[in-house]
Formats: structure tokens, C-alpha cells, sequence
């Protein structure tokens, strides 16, 4: 499906067609069916709110869907880089996915905004300048829970996540910043449903905590079997175990739970305020993190196209590592290899009337950067 805006004077109000020389065609090829399409759908409509608010008409948008499959997602660049001849590519919500992607893309020369995936492998020896990461690189969100299990007194984790790169990355995350012991350390298959017997090792483990990182639909199927399990063990993980989306399919189970995420809808300032409101009036429900960070990397985008011709790659390319945005996270900025330094917070699963939610408690991490910039060569 292809979005393309109409509003002139919108873009002529804030200074974007002076600067455009061409029209910028952006690619998006995320998961919009089968498991995990909530959070692709989520990406894409914080994106196109974006979008919708700037009204920039030098802005093309296609839509593909991945079905969360490493070949389609490469078939889908293939026709993107080569017959629809985009800019930018973006949307890609699964790590083994942008493995299979991004250094393509960026070795042909176009420019990746990741709204979601940030595999380790990315980051250091293989980054590019072409890449850029708007949400946060794998590890971050898990290091942030290792270190509020380390600050609560938590000493012997069991700990768990898919067998794919962010589910590595995820638990390589936790245990940095962790620091105690471990009573078990299982990788589950990618899609899994059925998790009796990783409950079964838990509850024989003698852990006093449980962290795992299971996105999207693993992650409801999960939480309702612990809930329904009687093991009652304090469990941390990263947001996208508790999503906005999730949270009101799991119910009471999640409430209380602490989580840990780089946005929420009460961060205190006017862009997210906006954003929250507006994504809400034009969607019907609230905003999740995937949805922050969709409408985050549009804006980026918009602020690049604001600077510079994406045909002068160099001059794009500086524009981008400004971030010269109002971030729906507050203070942002890239590190060297184009990741982003950012708060993380604890959050708490509350109830709002009928509605699931969070809550930030603290941050976690401040100014946190990604373990792997020192290896990045740019």
C-alpha cells in the first residue's frame, strides 16, 4: 500500500520543501499479520501520524508486510531497492529480519532507520553509516532490569528468552548488569506458545526472580501460564513483555509487575503529551513504546529532509546525527554508532478504570549508551 501526503503548506510552514530538492520515497517493511503483527501495526501508525501531521508532499511512504519472515523480508527490500527505488527503508520489528536486511540496504547505499530492531551485531564491528537506530540497541532495555533486580536484592535470577539475536542480546543484557546468580537459563523456540515445561524447570530451580523477555503473543501466552501456574515468584522484564498491547490481553496477571522501557506515556513534556493525544484521537487507543518510537523515526526523517537533499548522502547523513527533533522521550541524541543515549525507567503495571497501563516508578539507567559503540569503526 502506498501513503503519500498532500498538505503543501504545512511543509512550507515549517521550512521542509526549501530544503528537499527531490521528493524522498521511504520504504516500510514490517509485520503486519501473524504473530507479533500488533506491534508492526504499531510502528507504522506512530509513523504515519507523523506523517500525517507534517503534510509534507515531498514524502512517499510504501507499506509491505513482512509476515515475520527472514525471506519475505528480503524479497520485499529487493523490490524496494531495485524497482521502487526508495531513499529510506524502515519498520523492521525482528532481529533475525533486519540481519537479513539491513546490510544489504545500506551496502547499496540507501539510508535504515530502525524503529525497533538493534541487534548487538549492528551496533559494534558491524555498523554502518548508513544506519541509524532511533529506539534503542537490543541489550539496553535488559540491562536496565538487571539492574534494578540488582538493586532490589534479587541473588538468583532464572531467566529466559526466544532463541534468536534479540533474545541473546536480551539475556547477555540482563546479566551485565545483574551481577548475582543464576538458577536457570533457557532459550525458547521463537513463536513458542506452550511454555509448561520452562514452568516446571522454574519452579524446581529454586530462583528467587524470574526475568524474561517474550514479545508480542509469547509473551501473553506466557504470562497467563505463570499467572495460572501458583508459582509465586516476583517477575521482572523489559516493556515488550508488558506492552500497552499485551497487557490488556494477560489482565490482572500483570498488575504490579515492574518493567523497564526507554518511553511511557507520563514522561513529562509536551511532545509526548501531544503525541499521546494525538495518536489517541486518531487511532482509538493508546499509544505503546512501538508506536513512540514509529512516530520518533518519522520525525527524525522529517528533521533530515528539513536540513538537506537525501540525494547528497553526506549531507543527510549529518542532518540525521543531529537528531534535531522533539523527541516523545524527552532529551535524545545518537552515539557513535548512530544509537541512541537515553533515560530507561522501571516501570509498574497499574490499572486506569478499565484499561491496563504503566506507570515510570524511577529511572534505571541514565544517560545510557550501548555496550558496543567502542567497537563501531566509524
Amino acid at each position: 500500500m502506498k501513503f503519500t501526503t498532500m498538505a503543501a503548506t504545512v511543509a512550507l510552514a515549517i521550512g521542509i520543501t526549501g530544503a528537499q530538492a527531490e521528493p524522498v520515497k521511504v520504504g516500510m517493511i514490517t509485520t503486519l499479520s501473524g504473530g507479533g503483527a500488533g506491534l508492526g501495526i504499531d510502528v507504522r501508525d506512530g509513523f504515519m501520524l507523523a506523517v500525517k501531521q507534517a503534510g509534507n508532499p515531498d514524502l512517499e511512504v510504501i507499506v509491505e508486510d513482512d509476515q515475520r519472515k527472514p525471506d519475505i523480508a528480503v524479497q520485499l527490500a529487493d523490490k524496494m531497492v531495485q524497482s521502487e527505488k526508495v531513499d529510506v527503508l524502515t519498520g523492521i520489528i525482528w532481529s533475525n529480519l533486519a540481519m537479513a536486511v539491513v546490510p544489504s540496504v545500506t551496502a547499496q547505499g540507501k539510508f535504515y532507520l530502525s524503529p525497533n530492531a538493534g541487534p548487538s551485531a549492528l551496533a559494534g564491528k558491524g555498523c554502518h553509516p548508513n544506519y541509524f537506530n532511533v529506539a534503542w540497541q537490543n541489550d539496553n532495555l535488559h540491562e536496565a532490569a538487571g539492574a534494578y533486580a540488582k538493586e532490589t536484592g534479587y541473588k538468583n535470577s532464572f531467566i529466559l528468552a526466544p532463541n534468536y539475536p534479540a533474545g541473546k542480546d536480551a539475556l547477555t543484557g540482563y546479566k551485565r548488569f545483574y551481577g548475582g546468580d543464576l538458577a536457570g537459563e533457557i532459550y525458547t523456540k521463537l513463536g513458542q506458545t506452550d511454555y509448561a515445561a520452562e514452568l516446571a524447570q522454574i519452579r524446581a530451580s529454586g530462583a528467587d526472580s524470574v526475568f524474561f523477555f517474550l514479545p508480542g503473543g509469547m509473551g501473553i501466552s506466557f504470562l497467563k501460564q505463570y499467572a495460572d501456574s501458583g508459582i509465586d515468584l516476583p517477575v521482572v522484564g523489559p516493556a515488550f513483555s508488558f506492552d500497552q498491547g499485551i497487557l490488556q490481553a494477560v489482565g490482572d496477571a500483570a498488575l504490579g509487575v515492574k518493567n523497564t522501557s526507554q518511553w511511557n506515556k507520563d514522561i513529562d513534556n509536551e511532545a509526548n503529551k501531544a503525541f499521546v493525544e494525538a495518536f489517541q484521537a486518531e487511532y482509538g487507543r493508546l499509544p505503546s513504546l512501538y508506536a513512540s518510537q514509529g512516530y520518533d523515526t518519522a520525525n527524525l526523517l522529517l528533521s533530515a529532509m528539513a536540513k538537506a537533499d537525501v540525494k547528497d548522502a553526506d549531507a543527510f547523513r549529518a542532518a540525521l546525527k543531529e537528531a534535531d527533533f522533539a523527541s516523545t522521550r524527552g532529551d535524545f541524541k545518537f552515539g557513535p554508532n548512530h544509537h541512541p543515549i537515553q533515560d530507561i525507567y522501571v516501570r509498574e503495571v497499574i490499572k486506569e478504570g478499565d484499561v491496563f497501563t504503566n506507570k515510570i516508578l524511577a529511572a534505571a539507567l541514565t544517560d545510557h549508551a550501548d555496550a558496543y559503540a567502542g567497537e563501531c569503526s566509524m
